[in-house]
This record gives C-alpha cells, structure tokens and sequence, in this order.
C-alpha cells in the first residue's frame, strides 16, 4: 500500500513537472527566448514519459488485484487438499505461523478487547464519580483492565498497593505521583532534588550555559561575518544613495510629531491634555485584561506575516521585472535548464515523500520515511546549487548590481515570518506550581533563619545585637495529608471535568495483601481519600471482598458497604476468548491446542499464555509436532510438578511407619511420571489409575483416623488432579480428536470442550465436587469409569530405556 502510495506521488510530481515546464517553455517562447526543435523534444518526451509511468502503475495495480482474485480462489482449494493428505485429523499437528505474543506476556501490543473491558467502561460512562472494585481469580487480567481504563482517561495514574503498608507511607507515595505525573502531563520538568550544594548546582547551571553559549556562537559568529562581508558594499552604496531620503522623512515625521505634542506641553490643548490622563488611567486598568494580551500578540503575528509576504512578493516581482535579468537570462542555454529542473524535480519528490509515506518495514527493521528521504532531499539540493553555480551564464546573471539588496530584503522578509509565529513563553500555570510546591512540602524538609547585628560606628566604642531565627517545616500528618490530597485531586478534576475530560486513579494489588482482612482493612484506611468529586477510583480487590460488597445490606456488613461504588467481576475466559488471545499472539495455533491450553488454564489469561509457551517448548522436548506426543509431555510434567508440590506440603504433617504408606505412593508415582520414554506409556497410564481411583482407599495399619484432617484434605486434592490429568491424557493422547470431540459433544452437554476448563476451576474450589464432574466428562468422551481391579502402584523401572537409549 505504502509503495503504491509512493508510486502515485511520483507520478503526480512528474506530472507537475512536466506541466510546469510547458508553461515555461511556452512562456520563453512568448517573450522571443531562443526556443527551439530541441525543447519541444523534451517536452514530448516527457509527456510521453508520464504516459508510460501512468500504464505502468495501472498494470501493476490490475497485476496486483489479479494475484488477490487467485489467491481467493486457489488458497482455499490448496487448503482443502492439504488438509484431505494430513489424513482424518490434520489439526493435531503443531504448525503456528508464529509466537512472538507467547515470549511477551506483558506486551501492549497483543491485547485483545474483552467483555470485563467494555463493563468497565459502561460502568464508569455510568456514574460522573464513584469508587469501583475490580474483583476476580489472580491471572484474569485485573491489572491489564486498570491499565488499559487508565490509559483511555485523560488524565490517570496507577498505584501499587505495598505487601506490607502504612496507611500514611501509602498516601505519600501516591500524592507524591499524582503530583509529578501531572507536572510532566503538562509539559514541565519534576523539580530534582539534589544531594550537592548550592554553589556546585550553580556552577553545574553556569556550565551548561556556558556549553550551549560556546556551541551558538561557533556557528553565529562565522555566519555574522560572512554576511556582514558579503553585503558590506551594497549596504554602504545604499545608505549613500538612501540616506538623505531618509534623513527627510524621519525628519518630516518628528515635525508631525512635535507639532501637537508640543502644543499639549506647553499648555495650549486642554481637551487633548484631559483625553491623554483618561487614556493613561484606562490603561493601566487594562494590564490584567487578558483579551488585550491576546490582541497585541494576535496584531503583531498578522502585522509580521503580512509585511513579509508583501516583502518577498515585492521582491521577487522587481527581480522578475528587471530588464538586466531578462536580458541575460535568455543568454542560459535551453539545457542547462532541463538539468537543473531535474534537480529540482527529484528535490520536490524526495521532499513530498518525506510527509505522504509514514514508516515502513525493511526486513526486521522498521525505517521512518524522514530517515530515508530527508539526506536524499538534501543531496538532490546540494547537486542543485553546485549544478547551478558552476554555470558561468547563471553566474553572469545572479550577478546583477542589485540582487545582494534583494537577498538581504529577502532574508528580513524571511525572517518577519519566522517571527510572526514566534510566542513568548506562556508562565508556569498556578496548579502547576501548586503541584511543586506540595512535592516540596512532601519530599524536602525546609529550615530557615534569620539573623540581626548592630554595632556602632566608633572604633573605640561600639554597642551590637545579634539576634537569629531558625524555622523548619513539620511534614504533615495523616489527616492533613489526606486533606492536601483530596483537595489538589478535586482542583485537578475540576479543570480536566470542565474541558470535557475523565480522570481515573487505579490502585493494584490490594487482592496481594494477604487475607481478605487485610484487604479490608486497607480500604478501611484510605476510605479517607475516596470520594472525590469527578474522580474515578479503580481498586482490585479478592473475590472474598467482591463477595462481601454483594452481601451488602444483609446482617453482615462491613467497609465495602460505604466505600465502593460497584464491582465488575472478572470471570475467567470463555473457549472463545482463550482463541481470540491465542489467535492474537500464536497465530495459526489450531484448535486441539487451544483447547488443551484452555483446559489446563481454566480459562485464566495469565496461565492460558504460560501453557501456550509450555505447548511451544514441549514440541521441541518431544521432536514431535503431534498432539499426543506433545500433550502426553506437557499433562505428564505439569502433574509431576503437582505432586511434588502435594508431598512437600505432607511432609509437614506428622508421620510415622503405620502411616507412611501414603507418602510411598506419591514417591512411586512420581518415578513413573519422570520417565520420558514412550515405552513407560503403558506403566505410566496403569500406576496414574492406580493413583487417581485408589490412593484413598490405602488404610495405614494405624488406620485412617491416625492423619490429621489436613492431610486427608491435600491427599484428596492431589488425586482428584490426578484423575483430571488422567482424564486430560485420554482425550488429548489419542488419535482422532476431532472425530472423538464430536462423538462426545453428541453424548451430551459434559462433552463439551468448554466443560474441561470448568472441571479445572472447580478443582479450585472443591476436590469433593470436581470429582462427580470429572466422571461426568469421562463418561460423554467414552473412557472408562475406573479400573477393573484395585492393584498395587508398580514400581517404575530402574536404569535407561535400551531402546530409545534415553535416561
């Protein structure tokens, strides 16, 4: 698109050229240049080059449209039969286009838009000011959707809530960044505060000065002379023939001048006298009239612009009037005017590319188009000048007596209208300067004295007194921040409310403090600063405080009845949102996969990106791009990485020989589980059974009161995952999946692939109800029930695989 864009630019420019020129040939013809044959060529060469670059540009755009007319027809054809010879399943291979988006999980650039995202924004559209929670399970993309709310405002900022927090330390750090982030939202420097002194921070000040001072005139000064020397002599023939009609009009005007003033002066115009005292006292009413500021600055841009556009018109009219030139320009050879229009050409196209064509890709670099046409404008400006005066007739005719009154004429023209848009420094605004004198009051601690002396003038006697004052600020207290920071906030959504504007202040990480007392015990602290008028809080919060607010108005109450708003649960993502999200960051991922990382996931954005990964590097641990070798690799390790999280938190329990039986099956299923071979599949399958179905059916000789209910719990939990991973193995490590998928979904609603991430969220929940559900997806896939005989864990087989020689 962009190089086509490029293209027609160039025509357009050559066009212009080429129209150009016959203007001017027609125009040398009229006023008796020598035009001949030679030129009307040029000129029929060049319509004809237009002509031939216009066919160009449409053959290829009809070349281009052509190719996209096949691919339409034929793509869809060469994916059909591609599909039929990869045989009954072709989805089961692993064949992403790429997954830059899975190495990125905090990249920006692969969001995708979700229903959580557009509640939030109907919610906060809702209300003009109000404090909402964003509730929901870790990894659901709570911190994404503040961000992201933040980012659209127009003006907001977000905090983290500490671990471990002082309600006072908390709200110092967040006035301290309300504070900067709006300073350098207005285009102001943060004030530094330096650790030198006075005299080194001034000396580094006068320094840099210095530098910049240094630098200026190492160009100002060479440039000054050489203009100075260039126009020494026009400047000194045209203050001799301009002077004295000068020296009269200044004194024509100061006798026009004197004439009433004087009269005023010496008392003969009273009415004048009492009309100048009126003006003087409106005046000096009038220096805070902001309209009369305005309407100097607006005069004096259009009395600039307009004297120098008159100027340069006036200017290059007398140059084009001037018999001199014409009269040696027609002595310029016909050629040297094509070479130099060249020039000029490929200037003006450069120089138009560098504003029509935005950034381009070039291989894996990303070029901007100034970068690459700005140095070709320049060299094609460079060969214009050096083409134009080494010609000794253009030479001849530039030097007429009067062209360097004209260039300095054009110089001042040139720079009236730079100066037209020139504006002074507009002053610091006061909410600004507020905003820095609180970070002052919040970050420095600031002493001040005052000393007084007397003594007397006699150098024998003298009578003195010395007197001194030390004043230092105390930092403000909790309740007077809190008031410092309510009003500034309130100050500052009042201007961005007046202008149309949201302000959003998001906190994060309240739902890592711990437990939901904690949590509530933080709202209940910086309650304090909620409820700001035109201010939107945005806090993430537990799902335990979500569910404490929707509870609000039953017997129990608590802070999240006065201090939120609303709340927007996150809920985990559908099937569809966990493709959309992998569609986004592994394009081509196909739909087997997706699945399976959605299942493991549960639908958490945060984990569904971690599996995606784990997906991509078991492919390579395996050498296979098929969905069982790659699933069986990836539920194997996830499951051992489980259990040894499961036995490390028995081994905190209490044990002893009448009870240890337990722990040995964790120790033995996790020697299956380490074996990467695939002739351990059938071991491996039979002692994950054995587990899943069995474990709590081992009775200790001391008997099963003997474990602390605790422990009870974890073993419960570890083999209700087992029997989900087991569960998760005989859909996904199977040939035909998507034959099997829709057998199951046939079977019922427990067969659909949606229900895998529910049954790994209600292992959240309980072990107790995931189990039942587990058995109900078993049951529409067609895998067995359970075993048809209860037996011993196997011991996993010592020493290295002899066939796959693996370890």
């Amino acid at each position: 698109m962009l190089a086509l864009l490029a293209a027609w630019v160039g025509l357009l420019t050559f066009l212009l050229f080429v129209i150009a020129m016959a203007i001017a040939i027609w125009a040398m013809w009229m006023l008796g240049f020598p035009v001949g044959l030679t030129a009307w060529l040029y000129l029929w060469a060049g319509i004809t080059g237009v002509l031939w670059l216009g066919s160009r540009i449409r053959l290829g755009a009809e070349a281009v449209l052509l190719g996209r007319k096949l691919q339409c027809g034929i793509e869809p054809v060469v994916w059909s039969m591609t599909r039929s010879l990869l045989g009954d399943d072709p989805d089961s291979l692993l064949l992403p286009d790429n997954f830059d988006g899975l190495r990125s999980p905090q990249g920006r650039d692969y969001i995708v838009d979700s229903k959580p995202m557009k509640s939030l924004n109907r919610k906060v559209a809702q209300i003009e000011a109000g404090t909402i929670a964003v509730c929901g399970p870790r990894g659901a993309g709570k911190s994404t959707l503040l961000e992201k709310c933040v980012e659209q405002s127009n003006f907001g900022l977000v905090a983290h809530a500490p671990a471990a927090y002082a309600p006072h330390d908390f709200l110092l750090s967040l006035s301290v960044q309300l504070c900067e982030h709006y300073i350098r939202s207005e285009g102001y420097d943060t004030p530094s505060f330096a650790r030198v002194s006075q005299v080194r921070r001034t000396l580094r000040l006068v320094k840099s000065k210095a530098i910049f001072l240094l630098k200026w005139l190492a160009f100002a000064i060479p440039a000054a002379g050489l203009l100075v020397l260039g126009l020494a002599s026009t400047i000194r023939s045209a203050a001799t023939q301009y002077t004295s009609a000068i020296s009269a009009q200044l004194d024509q005007g100061a006798e026009w001048i004197r004439g009433p003033f004087g009269d005023i002066w010496q008392g003969n115009a009273v009415g004048a006298s009492v009309s100048l005292v009126i003006v003087a006292a409106v005046w000096w009413r009038a220096r805070r009239a902001t309209w009369l500021r305005k309407l100097v600055r607006e005069m004096w841009s259009a009395v600039a612009l307009a004297f120098g556009f008159f100027l340069i018109i006036g200017v290059l009219t007398h140059f084009a009037l001037d018999e001199w030139n014409i009269h040696h320009l027609k002595e310029i050879p016909f050629d040297t005017f094509v070479k130099l229009g060249f020039c000029a050409l490929f200037w003006f196209g450069f120089t138009a590319l560098r504003f029509t064509v935005g950034e381009f890709t070039l291989g894996r670099r990303k070029f901007t188009a100034d970068s690459i046409f700005a140095p070709l404008a320049g060299l094609t400006g460079l060969i214009f000048l050096v083409r134009a005066l080494r010609s000794p007739e253009i030479q001849t005719w530039l030097s007429a007596p009067e062209n360097p009154l004209r260039i300095t004429l054009l110089l001042v023209a040139i720079g009236m209208v730079r100066v037209s848009y020139w504006k002074p420094k507009p002053a610091e605004p006061i909410l600004v300067t507020r905003c820095r004198n609180h970070l002052y009051r919040l970050q420095t601690t600031q002493t001040s004295s005052a000393s007084l002396s007397a003594a007397g003038a006699s150098h024998v006697l003298s009578i003195g007194a010395n007197h001194a004052t030390s004043i230092s600020t105390v930092p403000p207290n909790f309740p007077e921040l809190v008031a410092d920071f309510r009003d500034l906030l309130a100050v500052i959504a009042a201007k961005f409310h007046r202008e149309g504007g949201r302000v959003v202040i998001a906190i994060d990480e309240v739902d890592r403090l711990g437990s939901d007392a904690q949590a509530l015990a933080f709202l209940r602290e910086i309650k304090a600063i909620l409820g700001v008028p035109h201010v939107h809080y945005l806090i993430s919060v537990a799902e335990d405080v979500g569910a404490a607010f929707v509870r609000r108005g039953l017997p129990h109450r608590d802070v999240t009845d006065s201090s939120l708003d609303d709340v927007l649960y996150v809920d985990p993502a559908t099937l569809d949102d966990s493709r959309s999200i992998l569609d986004k960051r592994a394009p081509g991922l196909s739909e087997p996969y997706v699945i399976l990382a959605h299942a493991l996931s549960g639908g958490i954005p945060r984990d569904l990106i971690r599996y995606g990964r784990r997906i991509m590097e078991m492919r390579d641990r395996a050498g296979s791009d098929e969905l069982t070798d790659i699933s069986h690799h990836l539920i194997m390790e996830e499951l051992s990485e489980t259990l040894s999280g499961f036995r490390t938190l028995l081994s905190k329990q209490a044990w002893d020989p009448d009870t240890s039986e337990i722990l040995v099956a964790f120790r033995t299923l996790g020697g299956h589980l380490r074996s990467q071979c695939s002739c351990a599949r059938g071991s491996q399958y039979m002692a994950l059974e054995q587990f899943a179905f069995h474990v709590l059916n081992i009775r200790p000789r001391g008997g099963m009161e003997e474990i602390s209910h605790e422990a009870r719990e974890l073993i419960h939990e570890a083999s209700t995952y087992a029997y989900f991973s087991l569960t998760l193995l005989g859909i996904f490590g199977a040939e035909g999946f998507g034959r099997r998928m829709d057998q199951a979904t046939r079977n019922g609603p427990h067969g659909a692939p949606e229900i895998l991430a529910e049954a790994r969220l209600e292992l959240a929940v309980s072990p107790h109800s995931a189990r039942p559900l587990i058995a109900s997806i078993r049951e529409s896939w067609s895998l067995p029930a359970q075993p048809h005989s209860r037996r011993p864990i196997p011991q996993p087989r010592s020493g290295g695989c002899r066939i796959h020689n693996r370890v």
